[in-house]
């Protein structure tokens, strides 16, 4: 069976048709995905056909190698800076601030330049930065499962006696500033879940796609986000809080996978620092 004669022939001659259903002989439409036809075929008087899932995006890995390096290397190099300026006593929310330009402009310069050099040129395309109105129940959703991922390590964790200790310890201890705090919850509501999704889910887990199957590639970058957070200063319980972490970064990479865009894995990532950022600036584990 062939498609309709003007069709094809202006499809292969232009290659710009856009993505949709077309006719495939006289009785069945094929469908086109903008560059080639699929092997989706409906027949006329059958059941209504729907358009397959898109393939995932996938990069180049040394873009999603050098997107994982730089934001490692920043986290760390902002630690150790701001150890270095605390002598200087400025105003909290200025450390809190320049914690943030530090530990995320770099990585930020690196994904957009990436993006010229590796992928379309387009930021939002190359890091599926696109959010749905669908995306406000699909974002409690997602996080509701990654506090059943956290549940469900935290439990392990605490049964086998593996050290741990929480991200947000002493969150609280300056809780007064109301500058700290404003700044301190823009930093982690807003910018580190929109950051920390467009390089983990948006550059790595598509990186890793090239070279491995989804359910390898969601794992690894899960684990790699809970590495992403290691602080030397936690000592032994870094252990447990990169398994905890691990697991929400799974959780979080399979909703990348599944809806191909990085909008509820935002929204679950939001909800998930704003509720540990409510507890820890209240104090209320501690009571």
């Amino acid at each position: 069976m062939e498609a309709s004669g003007p069709t094809i022939v202006w499809m292969q001659s232009t290659g710009a048709a856009p993505a949709g259903w077309y006719p495939w002989g006289a009785n069945a439409v094929r469908w086109w995905d903008g560059a080639g036809w699929t092997d989706h075929v409906a027949y006329k008087g059958g059941t209504a056909a729907r358009p397959p899932r898109p393939p995932h995006s996938r990069h180049p890995l040394p873009f999603a190698v050098g997107a994982l390096g730089v934001i490692l290397v920043s986290l760390v190099a902002s630690r150790y800076l701001l150890d270095a300026l605390v002598r200087f006593h400025w105003p909290i929310a200025v450390y809190v601030l320049l914690a943030g330009v530090i530990g995320y402009g770099p990585v930020m310069s690196f994904c957009w330049l990436g993006g010229r050099r590796w992928g379309t040129g387009s930021f939002r395309d190359d890091s599926g930065l696109y959010f749905r109105a669908v995306d406000a129940g699909w974002g409690p959703v997602t996080w509701l499962s990654c506090i059943g991922a956290q549940m469900v390590v935290g439990v392990i964790v605490v049964v086998t006696g593996i050290p741990i200790t929480s991200n947000t310890q002493g969150v609280d201890d300056l809780s007064a500033d109301r500058g700290y705090v404003i700044a301190l919850l823009v930093l982690a509501v807003i910018a580190a879940p929109i950051v920390e999704e467009i390089v983990f889910r948006g550059v790595v887990l598509r990186g890793l796609l090239t070279h491995m199957g989804p359910v390898a590639a969601v794992a690894i970058q899960g684990v790699l986000f809970g590495v992403a957070h290691f602080d030397p200063v936690r000592g032994s319980g870094n252990i447990g809080l990169i398994m905890v972490l691990g697991a929400v970064g799974v959780v979080l990479g399979g909703a990348a996978y599944r809806f191909r865009r990085i909008g509820p894995t935002i929204i679950a990532h939001g909800i998930i620092n704003a509720v540990a950022m409510t507890l820890a600036l209240t104090g209320w584990p501690n009571r």
